[in-house]
Protein backbone atom coordinates (compact mmCIF):
# COMPACT_ATOMS: atom_id res chain seq x y z
CA UNK A 1 0.00 0.00 0.00
CA UNK A 2 1.22 3.85 -0.50
CA UNK A 3 1.54 5.87 2.30
CA UNK A 4 -1.31 8.09 2.56
CA UNK A 5 -0.95 9.40 6.34
CA UNK A 6 2.23 11.12 7.95
CA UNK A 7 2.17 9.88 11.14
CA UNK A 8 4.94 12.48 12.13
CA UNK A 9 2.38 15.37 11.08
CA UNK A 10 -0.52 14.08 13.09
CA UNK A 11 0.58 11.72 15.91
CA UNK A 12 1.61 8.16 16.67
CA UNK A 13 -2.00 6.61 17.23
CA UNK A 14 -5.27 6.90 15.17
CA UNK A 15 -8.59 5.76 17.23
CA UNK A 16 -10.56 3.75 14.15
CA UNK A 17 -14.48 3.25 15.31
CA UNK A 18 -16.27 0.24 13.81
CA UNK A 19 -13.12 -1.15 12.70
CA UNK A 20 -14.45 -4.95 12.92
CA UNK A 21 -15.69 -4.86 9.21
CA UNK A 22 -16.34 -2.59 6.16
CA UNK A 23 -14.75 0.78 5.65
CA UNK A 24 -13.77 1.26 9.04
CA UNK A 25 -11.76 -2.21 8.57
CA UNK A 26 -10.25 -1.03 5.52
CA UNK A 27 -9.31 2.22 7.37
CA UNK A 28 -7.07 0.43 10.25
CA UNK A 29 -5.35 -1.95 7.64
CA UNK A 30 -4.40 1.34 5.29
CA UNK A 31 -3.49 3.43 8.50
CA UNK A 32 -1.34 0.83 9.72
CA UNK A 33 0.62 0.47 6.67
CA UNK A 34 1.04 4.29 7.12
CA UNK A 35 2.92 2.87 10.29
CA UNK A 36 0.30 3.94 12.57
CA UNK A 37 -0.37 2.46 16.58
CA UNK A 38 -4.30 1.62 16.37
CA UNK A 39 -6.86 1.76 18.79
CA UNK A 40 -9.88 -0.24 17.14
CA UNK A 41 -13.16 0.13 18.71
CA UNK A 42 -16.23 -2.07 17.57
CA UNK A 43 -18.95 -4.43 19.41
CA UNK A 44 -17.08 -7.53 18.31
CA UNK A 45 -13.88 -7.61 20.20
CA UNK A 46 -12.92 -10.82 18.61
CA UNK A 47 -12.49 -9.63 15.49
CA UNK A 48 -10.88 -6.74 16.62
CA UNK A 49 -8.34 -9.01 18.26
CA UNK A 50 -7.95 -10.86 15.06
CA UNK A 51 -7.44 -7.32 12.70
CA UNK A 52 -5.27 -6.41 14.86
CA UNK A 53 -3.10 -9.23 15.77
CA UNK A 54 -2.73 -9.11 12.35
CA UNK A 55 -1.81 -5.69 11.81
CA UNK A 56 0.85 -5.58 14.50
CA UNK A 57 2.64 -8.83 12.71
CA UNK A 58 2.44 -7.48 9.19
CA UNK A 59 3.26 -3.28 9.72
CA UNK A 60 5.06 -3.89 12.82
CA UNK A 61 2.51 -1.91 14.68
CA UNK A 62 1.32 -1.41 18.55
CA UNK A 63 -2.59 -1.65 18.77
CA UNK A 64 -4.91 -2.13 21.46
CA UNK A 65 -8.87 -2.94 20.86
CA UNK A 66 -12.21 -1.51 23.25
CA UNK A 67 -15.09 -2.96 22.97
CA UNK A 68 -17.60 -0.69 22.70
CA UNK A 69 -21.08 0.01 21.90
CA UNK A 70 -21.33 3.72 20.61
CA UNK A 71 -25.16 3.54 20.77
CA UNK A 72 -24.49 3.72 24.60
CA UNK A 73 -23.36 6.92 26.42
CA UNK A 74 -20.93 5.03 28.60
CA UNK A 75 -19.34 4.19 25.87
CA UNK A 76 -17.36 7.46 25.54
CA UNK A 77 -15.89 6.92 29.57
CA UNK A 78 -14.88 3.33 28.48
CA UNK A 79 -13.07 4.65 25.57
CA UNK A 80 -11.27 7.92 26.80
CA UNK A 81 -10.31 6.08 29.75
CA UNK A 82 -8.81 2.89 27.82
CA UNK A 83 -7.02 5.34 26.12
CA UNK A 84 -5.44 8.25 28.33
CA UNK A 85 -2.18 7.31 28.26
CA UNK A 86 -1.78 7.85 24.49
CA UNK A 87 -1.24 10.46 22.45
CA UNK A 88 -4.28 10.08 19.84
CA UNK A 89 -3.00 11.87 16.59
CA UNK A 90 -6.20 10.28 14.24
CA UNK A 91 -10.04 10.10 14.95
CA UNK A 92 -11.60 7.93 12.87
CA UNK A 93 -15.18 8.51 13.51
CA UNK A 94 -16.79 5.84 11.51
CA UNK A 95 -19.34 3.83 13.54
CA UNK A 96 -23.27 4.23 12.40
CA UNK A 97 -25.47 2.16 10.74
CA UNK A 98 -28.68 2.33 8.15
CA UNK A 99 -31.93 0.53 8.80
CA UNK A 100 -34.70 0.69 5.94
CA UNK A 101 -38.54 1.29 6.67
CA UNK A 102 -41.56 3.39 6.76
CA UNK A 103 -41.18 6.06 9.41
CA UNK A 104 -44.07 5.55 11.12
CA UNK A 105 -43.62 1.81 11.46
CA UNK A 106 -40.16 2.62 13.63
CA UNK A 107 -40.24 2.47 16.97
CA UNK A 108 -38.94 6.38 18.63
CA UNK A 109 -36.83 3.97 20.93
CA UNK A 110 -35.07 2.53 17.69
CA UNK A 111 -35.10 6.42 15.87
CA UNK A 112 -33.32 6.93 19.34
CA UNK A 113 -31.16 4.30 18.92
CA UNK A 114 -29.56 5.68 15.34
CA UNK A 115 -29.66 9.04 16.54
CA UNK A 116 -27.47 8.06 19.30
CA UNK A 117 -25.51 5.83 17.00
CA UNK A 118 -25.30 7.82 13.81
CA UNK A 119 -24.93 11.47 15.65
CA UNK A 120 -24.50 11.83 18.88
CA UNK A 121 -21.76 9.84 19.49
CA UNK A 122 -19.25 11.03 16.94
CA UNK A 123 -20.04 14.82 18.75
CA UNK A 124 -18.80 13.24 21.82
CA UNK A 125 -15.64 11.32 20.17
CA UNK A 126 -14.85 14.88 18.16
CA UNK A 127 -14.79 17.12 21.44
CA UNK A 128 -13.06 14.38 23.48
CA UNK A 129 -10.51 13.75 21.35
CA UNK A 130 -10.40 16.94 19.37
CA UNK A 131 -9.77 19.00 22.31
CA UNK A 132 -6.79 17.05 23.42
CA UNK A 133 -5.66 17.27 19.29
CA UNK A 134 -6.28 21.22 19.59
CA UNK A 135 -3.85 21.74 22.88
CA UNK A 136 -1.12 19.81 21.09
CA UNK A 137 -1.90 21.63 17.78
CA UNK A 138 -1.55 18.63 15.54
CA UNK A 139 -4.07 15.91 14.23
CA UNK A 140 -6.78 14.99 11.93
CA UNK A 141 -10.65 14.10 12.31
CA UNK A 142 -12.48 11.92 9.47
CA UNK A 143 -16.11 11.49 10.05
CA UNK A 144 -18.24 9.66 7.82
CA UNK A 145 -21.51 11.17 6.30
CA UNK A 146 -23.56 9.78 3.78
CA UNK A 147 -24.39 10.65 -0.23
CA UNK A 148 -28.02 11.77 -0.50
CA UNK A 149 -28.04 12.56 3.37
CA UNK A 150 -28.27 16.41 3.13
CA UNK A 151 -30.90 16.05 0.25
CA UNK A 152 -32.59 13.47 2.89
CA UNK A 153 -33.40 10.10 1.36
CA UNK A 154 -37.42 8.37 1.46
CA UNK A 155 -38.00 5.20 3.93
CA UNK A 156 -34.34 6.36 5.91
CA UNK A 157 -35.61 9.81 7.25
CA UNK A 158 -33.96 9.82 10.54
CA UNK A 159 -30.67 7.70 9.00
CA UNK A 160 -30.68 10.26 6.95
CA UNK A 161 -30.46 13.21 8.97
CA UNK A 162 -28.09 11.85 11.50
CA UNK A 163 -26.07 11.68 8.26
CA UNK A 164 -26.79 15.56 7.26
CA UNK A 165 -25.66 16.63 11.00
CA UNK A 166 -22.24 15.14 10.37
CA UNK A 167 -21.95 16.76 7.46
CA UNK A 168 -22.97 19.88 8.76
CA UNK A 169 -21.01 19.50 12.10
CA UNK A 170 -17.43 18.78 10.25
CA UNK A 171 -17.99 21.24 7.77
CA UNK A 172 -17.84 23.78 10.28
CA UNK A 173 -15.47 22.80 12.49
CA UNK A 174 -13.38 22.37 9.40
CA UNK A 175 -13.05 25.97 9.58
CA UNK A 176 -13.20 26.72 13.33
CA UNK A 177 -10.79 24.68 14.19
CA UNK A 178 -8.16 25.33 11.61
CA UNK A 179 -6.68 28.00 14.17
CA UNK A 180 -5.80 24.69 16.35
CA UNK A 181 -3.63 23.21 13.23
CA UNK A 182 -6.58 20.58 13.11
CA UNK A 183 -7.57 19.26 9.78
CA UNK A 184 -11.16 18.25 9.71
CA UNK A 185 -12.96 16.10 6.87
CA UNK A 186 -16.14 14.89 5.76
CA UNK A 187 -16.14 11.53 3.91
CA UNK A 188 -19.65 11.80 2.55
CA UNK A 189 -19.51 8.18 1.94
CA UNK A 190 -20.87 7.11 -1.85
CA UNK A 191 -21.90 3.64 -2.62
CA UNK A 192 -18.91 1.48 -1.72
CA UNK A 193 -18.80 -2.76 -1.21
CA UNK A 194 -19.51 -3.18 2.15
CA UNK A 195 -21.85 -5.72 4.40
CA UNK A 196 -24.40 -2.00 5.02
CA UNK A 197 -24.67 -1.88 0.82
CA UNK A 198 -26.09 -5.19 0.79
CA UNK A 199 -28.31 -4.77 4.12
CA UNK A 200 -30.11 -1.40 2.81
CA UNK A 201 -31.56 -3.98 -0.16
CA UNK A 202 -29.25 -3.08 -2.89
CA UNK A 203 -27.46 -5.34 -5.31
CA UNK A 204 -25.24 -5.38 -7.94
CA UNK A 205 -27.97 -6.22 -10.08
CA UNK A 206 -30.25 -3.48 -8.92
CA UNK A 207 -28.04 -0.73 -8.69
CA UNK A 208 -28.04 1.28 -11.83
CA UNK A 209 -24.31 2.40 -10.54
CA UNK A 210 -21.79 0.06 -9.33
CA UNK A 211 -20.44 0.54 -5.80
CA UNK A 212 -16.77 1.08 -5.84
CA UNK A 213 -14.43 -0.78 -3.66
CA UNK A 214 -13.14 -0.22 0.33
CA UNK A 215 -10.05 0.31 -0.16
CA UNK A 216 -10.60 3.26 -3.16
CA UNK A 217 -13.29 4.88 -0.62
CA UNK A 218 -10.85 4.92 2.21
CA UNK A 219 -7.43 6.01 -0.10
CA UNK A 220 -9.67 9.01 -1.45
CA UNK A 221 -10.78 9.74 2.00
CA UNK A 222 -7.21 9.38 3.80
CA UNK A 223 -5.79 11.71 1.20
CA UNK A 224 -8.05 14.32 1.34
CA UNK A 225 -7.49 14.38 5.59
CA UNK A 226 -3.79 14.93 4.70
CA UNK A 227 -4.65 17.58 2.48
CA UNK A 228 -7.78 19.19 4.97
CA UNK A 229 -9.91 19.13 2.29
CA UNK A 230 -13.54 19.99 3.70
CA UNK A 231 -15.07 17.57 1.51
CA UNK A 232 -14.65 14.07 -0.15
CA UNK A 233 -16.71 11.86 -2.43
CA UNK A 234 -15.03 8.98 -3.61
CA UNK A 235 -15.40 7.97 -6.93
CA UNK A 236 -15.33 10.18 -10.67
CA UNK A 237 -18.59 8.61 -11.70
CA UNK A 238 -20.59 9.78 -8.06
CA UNK A 239 -19.03 12.96 -8.23
CA UNK A 240 -20.39 13.60 -11.69
CA UNK A 241 -23.45 12.22 -10.24
CA UNK A 242 -23.78 14.47 -7.35
CA UNK A 243 -22.76 17.51 -9.28
CA UNK A 244 -25.58 16.91 -12.62
CA UNK A 245 -28.56 15.57 -10.64
CA UNK A 246 -31.31 17.99 -9.17
CA UNK A 247 -31.51 17.07 -5.52
CA UNK A 248 -35.39 16.51 -5.39
CA UNK A 249 -34.83 13.72 -8.13
CA UNK A 250 -32.26 12.00 -6.48
CA UNK A 251 -34.65 11.95 -3.33
CA UNK A 252 -37.56 10.68 -5.51
CA UNK A 253 -35.39 7.72 -7.30
CA UNK A 254 -33.45 6.80 -4.04
CA UNK A 255 -37.03 6.63 -2.43
CA UNK A 256 -38.36 4.57 -5.23
CA UNK A 257 -35.40 2.33 -5.36
CA UNK A 258 -35.14 1.34 -1.80
CA UNK A 259 -39.36 0.82 -1.53
CA UNK A 260 -38.46 -1.30 -4.47
CA UNK A 261 -35.62 -3.40 -3.29
CA UNK A 262 -37.08 -4.38 0.23
CA UNK A 263 -40.84 -4.80 -0.63
CA UNK A 264 -42.29 -2.18 1.44
CA UNK A 265 -45.96 -1.60 0.60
Amino acid sequence: MKTIIDKNKFGPWAIVTGASSGIGKGFAQQLAADGLNLVLVARRVSLLEELGSELAKEFKIQYRTIEADLSEESAIKKISEATDDLEVGILISNAGTGNVGKFFSVELSEHSYILQLNAISHLSLIHYFGKKMASRERGGILLTGAMGAIEGVPYMANDAGTKGYIQSLGKSLHNELMEFGLHVTVLVTTPTETPVFYKLGFTKKNTPVQPISIQQCVTEALSALSKNKVTVLPGLKFRIMAALTPGSLVRNMSGKMIKKNNGLI
